[in-house]
């Protein structure tokens, strides 16, 4: 396969030129200026070429919760929304604490367009009270570890786990919300909560848990992720971690940095996730963050819901929003055409970032696995219609800039627009 006149834009090797680039099986063969080789041609003419996308903060629901996702369906998903990776999360139904459920999951997804990883989980059962077998799990493959959804209250079990993670060299991701701080999950406490006469989730909530476990980071040393921050003031927090010399990662998604809780007002429960969308000074502290590389990594928590789950009174709906099929378009809309980010910074966040996390290579570069993402940052279009079974996203009918053209992944093209 050729790709022929694309701009490519690679973070890993700050690439930016027009040229084509020649795959051969699944591996980039050659870069240069005009290559001609009998194959198959896809001109990318006026488009921007640049590694497949990095989803590490994904749901699929298998096993457990299929009528919401499973690992096709969601692989569809991400590869229309231009991602060539993605990783797990282990909450499903048995959850991922055991070799059983690992291997179920790594069977299927070998039938996945896409690359998957998974994690496993922290405690058994996400009871948050006894550790996994950490060395097994990751024996049989599991990519990394969380309770995502579940935050772990007992700090002995987060410091005895983050002392385990390192001795693996893997990640442990951390969900930090304090439930005994929060009234009604998901609507950020203030004053829309107080108009809708509801008790929400006040950022001190997410703020103790973060303070708490970048201590704890810095003692252990361990490779920590913080999952979707919505809290300036946790930015804050690991902003000064970092600068302790703590091994930490954190995740933003693409709702914390284009909404905020006024949306509740508009979209409803498809504005209702964990954490909550919090105050337009939060949403600009999380843009900050990502400025200044405090906010490491996009990722988008795509969280499939049935609509009868959603179609609730706001307390007694589900918690998140689906992601994947539009979080490219959402950076780029949000943060390149506000002259937040340059492109190259976004697909930083979206590639690079996410792939030294995990240990993974991720470039446009010869001899690399070829997956790559094609498409057009000034084309506007209309979110009307997902690959995902699920629909909870407060975006349908929305106009974004930035359409996905081309996804390859392992040198075949696995969605085309």
């Amino acid at each position: 396969m050729l790709i022929k006149n694309g701009r490519i834009i690679d973070p890993e090797s700050n690439r930016d030129e027009v040229a084509d680039i020649y795959i051969v099986g699944d591996i980039i063969g050659k870069i240069d200026k005009n290559i001609n080789i009998e194959d198959e041609v896809i001109d990318a003419e006026g488009k921007i070429v640049a590694p497949g996308l990095i989803d590490i903060h994904v749901h699929f629901r298998e096993p457990g919760f299929t009528y919401k996702e499973d690992i096709i369906s969601g692989s569809k998903a991400a590869s229309r929304g231009g991602f060539t990776t993605v990783v797990c999360m282990a909450n499903t139904n048995p959850a991922v604490d055991n070799i059983e459920t690992l291997n179920y999951i790594n069977e299927l997804k070998k039938h996945s367009l896409i690359n998957i990883l998974q994690t496993a989980s922290v405690t058994k059962g996400l009871k948050g009270t006894e550790i996994v077998n950490m060395e097994e799990l990751r024996k049989n493959g599991a990519a990394g570890f969380t309770d995502d959804g579940f935050p772990i209250m007992d700090t002995s079990i987060v410091l005895n786990a983050m002392l385990k993670a390192k001795k693996l060299n893997v990640p442990i991701s951390f969900h930090e919300e304090d439930p005994r701080l929060i009234n009604n999950p998901g609507i950020n406490e203030g004053r829309i909560s107080e108009k809708l006469c509801i008790e929400g989730a006040p950022h001190i909530a997410e703020d103790v848990m973060v303070a708490r476990d970048c201590l704890i980071a810095l003692n252990t040393g361990a490779k920590v992720n913080f999952q979707h921050i919505s809290s300036g003031v946790s930015v804050d927090i690991i902003r000064w971690a970092k600068a302790m010399g703590a091994n930490i990662t954190a995740e933003a998604s693409p709702h914390h940095f284009s909404m905020t809780e006024e949306d509740v007002l508009i979209y409803n429960t498809n504005a209702k996730m964990n954490p909550p969308l919090r105050t337009e000074k939060d949403r600009m502290k999380i843009i900050e963050g990502l400025k200044d590389g405090t906010i490491d990594i996009i990722a988008t928590d795509h969280a499939p819901h049935s609509r009868e789950e959603k179609d609730r009174e706001f307390t007694k709906a589900l918690s998140g929003i689906i992601g994947l099929e539009t979080a490219l378009s959402v950076g780029i809309t949000y943060l390149v055409k506000n002259q937040h980010l340059t492109i190259m910074q976004l697909l930083e966040k979206m590639t690079v970032n996410p792939a030294k996390l995990y240990n993974l290579r991720s470039g446009v570069t010869e001899g690399y696995k070829a997956d790559l993402l094609i498409f057009d940052a000034y084309e506007k279009w209309t979110v009307d219609k997902f690959y995902s079974k699920s629909s909870n996203s407060p975006l349908f009918g929305k106009e974004l800039y930035g359409k996905v053209k081309y996804t390859i992944c392992n040198g075949k093209v696995v969605y085309r627009d």
